[in-house]
């Protein structure tokens, strides 16, 4: 039997699915067409207008289908997927203002015995009509018999320190749009013309300054109680934390709450920010013939827009708190800006091509901010044109990857992507608002060379472009607009940094022998063939990780066998007979891969992740097993098993690469494995009979034996690889491998000159650190004596906080790369 179709447009994946599951029990096991489109996944909140689209279209049929939703973007959002809709399709839908839960009720009774699209909707709209009888509610006014209150005005004392600047604009224009009153804003102290509260680029233009006294006013049925609510939000300062306060400019000191050190370095520079390349569409038609087809196009493109923005400010709330993330309700706010979209649409109606009319708008918007007095106010033009160039990536699908300019890179965040386009010959140091010392831009940002700080905090975004920053990575000390004396003395400092790298690196490729005979091999982490050729230079003994995900990564496909194997054995050769340690396949956790499918985990991290996601996919892992035994036929190979928690899973994957159909591999092959998981530290003696070597990662190995997720910028001072619990792991691995195995470290802590004497003293054998890192970790380990480290090892692992560990050990002069 043909029905009408039902589709659930909800903030809440997890309400949807309970309204669902209600309403289903009312059909009695009759077949129902029910879709539901809600939250961005299982637990971000929000709404997607392509996910409501494809609900839609999933349930259409001959007899239509009826769209419920609860409230705000989840109107906007169904509204928008109409527009993406075959217009075949969205002439048999209707979105109705019947409760979520009640209306669905109703609707799926009606809709299971029968019923027309205008019954259903009429049985929806309906469904509180028995909750009103009981209770004795009055029934609604119909909207046509509403009296209008037309006048109704009030005034305000703007207190937010910035003025109505973008994120209390947004909370304005959010609170007003869900409202039944049309409502305006005018400056009573500059004496403006009354502008839409509902737009935001509208309000831009009051300039309104702290201490300006703005009139409001109000018509419609909601009128009085909007005036009121609005008057109650500005009391609160529109909810901005510290109202009084001023961004600060200063020099920022490492801290728990401020910058941290991420990568070796002193850089000196001019500010530029990733977002602030430009997207030109001079070359770009300029008309087009199908207005209806171009406005399709800016709905799909706000749409896409709007999911990427949403998810990136669910991550930054999580991450870092909500408000630093509201900086995002601005961005969100310009897409839905009624005033803004007309605008775009009138120039379409006009003729005018979809990227062309976009950018004209949001160029003209930008203007109105820079054209305001208010210097803070005047920077909000960045929030337009961030929106403008996001959406023009999506309307021309082009990446968001910026071009490197010379100077000290700002960014929020950066993704590996970004970070791996960066050039250390142009990018004097990066700093970044977000992020941990352990994050995969970090971890770039050291194989690269470049310093840098992360943790900076959402003040460092408000630095005017080309003002001079100055940045210390060694201690994550940031210096905005230093004074002469203050910037000579960086300098002076970098230039002796400079010199000591360079007597580093001219010793890179002697044996890194300690003052009593001790050799420590010191290796390369390697993510690209780039890599492998910058470790040559460097002086790198043998690459000690190949993380081979990097081929795996940003594509929709997985590689082939054949393209893995010419990819290896370009970089095994570009080591010149030096070992090459490949990692096998690292996926799951913060590095999932769209082509592979894997269940929702509450928990990724502790999930199938690593060996076991390999295990689990052998139609993933058997290629890249085959080719690793043909480069291995060849070259000088190590096979690395990360993740490994078993000795059955150890077994599982060295039985896999003894049956992979390959020519057989040279006779020094070697078979290791990562130890990332505290009871694989605890039982390495378990393990050591079965491989040749152990290389301990600390980056993971940290996150699991302190409890604090590594990407986790408000765990950073709890996620430091040097307590003491951490080092005790090491010493276990130590002590079980010696005599069987070799031990290596990879993880980040490799590198860091405080580590170094201890990871010697607890038994280390090798370090693996990035490329440029290389001649300054052999110098230091020139200057230790593998005695004395062992002494400092031992006091190390009696003390009670990773800090008392730093101050045991005498940091030696930095001699890493300078920019």
């Amino acid at each position: 039997m043909a029905m009408v179709g039902l589709v659930v447009v909800s903030h809440s994946r997890q309400l949807a699915d309970a309204a669902v599951a209600l309403a289903s029990e009312m059909a009695h096991g009759r077949s129902l067409r029910i879709a539901v489109a809600a939250g961005l996944d299982e637990r971000t909140l929000g709404t997607d207008a392509i996910e409501v689209q494809a609900a839609i279209e999933k349930v259409a049929g001959d007899k239509g289908v009826l769209v419920l939703m609860d409230l705000g973007s989840a109107v906007l959002s169904a509204e928008l997927a109409l527009d993406l809709l075959d217009p075949d399709i969205a002439a048999n839908v209707r979105l109705c203002s019947a409760p979520i839960v009640e209306g669905l009720v109703a609707a799926t009774v009606a809709a299971a015995g029968g019923a027309s699209l205008a019954e259903v909707e009429a049985e929806a709209i309906g469904g509180l009509a028995g909750k009103q009888a009981h209770l004795g509610s009055a029934e609604p006014a119909p909207v046509a018999e509403v009296e209008t209150n037309d006048g109704l005005t009030a005034t305000f004392v703007v207190e937010n320190a910035h003025g109505l600047h973008a994120r209390p604009a947004a909370r304005l224009a959010a609170e007003v749009r869900g409202r039944d009153a049309k409502v305006h804003l005018r400056n009573v102290t500059t004496g403006s013309a009354p502008v839409p509260a509902s737009s935001l680029t509208r309000l831009a233009t009051l300039g309104a300054l702290a201490g300006h006294k703005l009139e409001i006013s109000a018509t419609g049925r909601q009128a009085k109680e909007t005036i009121d609510h609005v008057l109650s939000l500005a009391a609160r300062h529109f909810d901005e934390t510290a109202p009084a306060e001023k961004a600060p400019t200063i020099t920022r000191q490492a801290s728990q709450l401020g910058p941290r050190a991420a990568s070796p370095g002193i850089g000196i520079g001019p500010a530029w920010f990733a977002s602030s390349d430009e997207i030109d569409v001079s070359g770009i038609n300029a008309t087009a013939a199908d207005p209806a087809a171009e406005w399709r196009r800016i709905r799909s493109a706000t749409a896409d827009t709007r999911h990427s923005i949403s998810h990136t400010r669910a991550t930054t709330a999580r991450q870092v708190g909500e408000t630093e993330a509201a900086v995002f309700d601005a961005h969100l706010m310009l897409l839905d800006d009624t005033e803004l979209l007309a605008a775009v649409h009138a120039q379409i109606d006009s003729g005018a091509s979809a990227p062309r009319a976009w950018a004209d708008v949001l160029d003209g918007a930008a203007a109105d901010f820079e054209r305001l007095d208010d210097e803070y106010l005047r920077a909000r033009a960045a929030d337009v044109r961030a929106v403008r160039n996001q959406v023009l990536s999506a309307l021309l699908g082009i990446s968001g990857d910026f071009t490197p300019q010379e100077g000290v890179l700002i960014a929020a965040d950066l993704t590996p992507a970004q970070a791996a386009l960066l050039d250390r010959t142009v990018v004097n140091a990066i700093v970044l608002a977000h992020g941990s010392p352990t994050s995969h831009a970090a971890i770039l940002a050291r194989s690269l060379g470049i310093p840098a700080v992360v943790g900076a905090g959402p003040d460092v975004l408000a630095v005017v472009p080309r003002t001079m920053v100055a940045v210390d990575g060694d201690t994550g000390v940031l210096h905005v607009d230093p004074d002469d004396s203050l910037l000579a003395d960086l300098r002076d400092r970098a230039d002796k940094e400079q010199q000591q790298f360079t007597e580093a690196l001219a010793r890179a490729v002697d044996p890194a022998v300690t003052q009593d005979g001790v050799t420590v091999h010191v290796a390369a982490n390697l993510g690209s063939l780039a890599d492998a050729e910058a470790a040559v230079v460097n002086g790198a003994d043998l690459a000690g990780l190949i993380r081979t995900e990097f081929l795996f990564l940003g594509r929709d496909t997985a590689p082939t066998e054949a393209e893995q194997f010419e990819t290896y054995q370009r970089i095994a050769a570009a080591l010149d007979g030096r070992r090459a340690t490949f990692r096998t396949l690292d996926i799951g956790g913060d590095k999932p891969l769209p082509y592979v499918s894997q269940p929702h985990e509450e928990n990724p991290f502790l999930g199938v992740r690593g060996l076991r996601l390999a295990l689990a996919q052998p139609e993933l892992f058997a290629p890249q097993l085959t080719a690793l035994r043909r480069v291995a036929a060849q070259y000088p190979v190590s096979v690395m098993f990360p993740m490994v928690s078993t000795v059955d899973e150890l077994a599982a994957a060295k039985h896999l690469l003894e049956e992979a159909s390959a020519e057989p591999m040279r006779g020094d092959t070697e078979i290791g494995m990562m130890i990332e998981v505290p009871s694989a530290a605890l039982k390495a003696g378990s393990f050591a009979p079965h491989v040749d070597f152990f290389s301990i990662g600390t980056n993971d190995l940290t996150q699991y034996a302190l409890a604090a997720e590594r990407g986790n910028e408000r765990l950073g001072a709890l996620s430091d690889p040097l307590d003491p619990g951490v080092l005790r792991l090491i010493a276990e691995v130590c002590a079980a491998a010696h005599g069987q195995a070799r031990v290596a470290v990879c993880g980040e802590i490799a590198s860091d000159p405080v580590a170094a004497p201890l990871l010697l003293g607890l038994g280390v054998d090798e370090l693996s650190v990035a490329p440029y890192s290389i001649p300054a970790v052999k110098q230091a380990v020139r200057g230790l004596s593998v005695k004395e480290c062992r002494e400092l090892a031992q006091q190390a692992l009696r003390l009670a906080r990773a800090e008392d560990v730093r101050s045991l050990v005498p940091r030696p002069n930095p001699s890493a790369g300078v920019n």
